[in-house]
């Protein structure tokens, strides 16, 4: 059992930068694939960026390609999204996931979710 918790949200001017971290429970954590989807009002859940067991880093959506950056420290159990030039289109609720497989992590068909955390972007 893996228990994923969010943090880093909140609002801030378009333009500006947010590092959402995700911490887990699990001492296994560095078997899993980590990722970070996004819900807006709204619209669908949507995949963001995802990153393997061992730091290679799955293509990024367009829509954050060359903004956002994924990245994991095993020995802290946690894994990161940095967000830069963020957009108002990028407001959402940003949720982590963990699966052994990251063709499910993708697919958003995790083994398991966090709770999320609101970034708010005005222009």
């Amino acid at each position: 059992q893996v228990q994923l918790v969010e943090s880093g949200g909140g609002a801030v001017q378009a333009g500006g930068s947010l590092r959402l971290s995700c911490a887990a429970s699990s001492r296994t954590f560095r078997r899993y694939g980590m990722g970070w989807f996004r819900q807006a009002p709204g619209k669908a859940r949507e995949f963001v960026a995802a990153i393997t067991w061992n730091g290679v880093t799955i293509p990024y959506a367009d829509s954050v390609k060359g903004r956002f950056t994924i990245s994991r420290d095993n020995a802290k159990n946690t894994v990161y999204l940095q967000m830069n030039s963020l957009k108002p289109e990028d407001t959402a609720v940003y949720y982590c996931a963990a699966d052994e497989r990251v063709d499910l992590l993708k697919m958003g068909e995790s083994k398991y979710w966090g709770q999320g955390t609101l970034v708010t972007v005005s222009s």
